[in-house]
């Protein structure tokens, strides 16, 4: 991290220049938030769903109406197949993984469906392994441990995100 002093009428006003493209630098040290790319939320898919419901039980239920009884059953077991689905993809919407470095400490936290895994790594010790093939993941290792992370980031920027842990570890 760079810093800039800039001196204007007895004033001193500082500037930081963040030398990384993927975290977040602050006195606390730095951050990396990787999330999931979702473009519905929990609850827009709920209103999303409801309104199917409402739809397709109207629909099965005119049907049901005019004597084709078996339309209402189907309808009911499709909504559930769908209802689970959606169930499904709610609980990984939130998934993330957060990693900081501060104070000579890098920690890796994943969440996955709502269950979050914690390492902590000393700076000394600590090595990371870029990923080797366009599908790989980054690993972390070191006192024992081992991590792989950067599910939620693009194959081409993994590398950039293992470089700026480096840069990290060795600032």
């Amino acid at each position: 991290m760079c810093r800039l002093r800039l001196c204007s009428g007895g004033t001193t006003v500082s500037q930081v220049h963040n030398a990384f493209r993927l975290a977040t630098s602050s006195v606390d040290g730095v951050h990396w938030v990787l999330r999931r790319n979702c473009s519905v939320t929990p609850k827009q898919l709920m209103a999303m769903y409801l309104s199917l419901c409402g739809v397709s039980l109207a629909v099965a239920g005119l049907l049901w109406s005019q004597g084709a009884t078996l339309v209402l059953p189907f309808a009911a077991v499709e909504l559930v197949a769908v209802g689970l689905a959606f169930v499904v993809h709610a609980r990984h919407a939130t998934d993330r993984e957060r990693i900081s470095f501060s104070r000579g400490l890098l920690v890796i936290e994943q969440e996955s469906a709502g269950h979050l895994q914690r390492c902590e790594f000393v700076r000394h010790g600590v090595s990371v392994e870029p990923p080797v093939g366009r599908d790989q993941l980054i690993e972390v290792r070191g006192s024992g441990q081992r991590v792989r992370i950067g599910r939620f980031l693009r194959a081409d920027l993994r590398p950039v995100l293992a470089r700026e842990i480096r840069i990290a570890l060795k600032g």
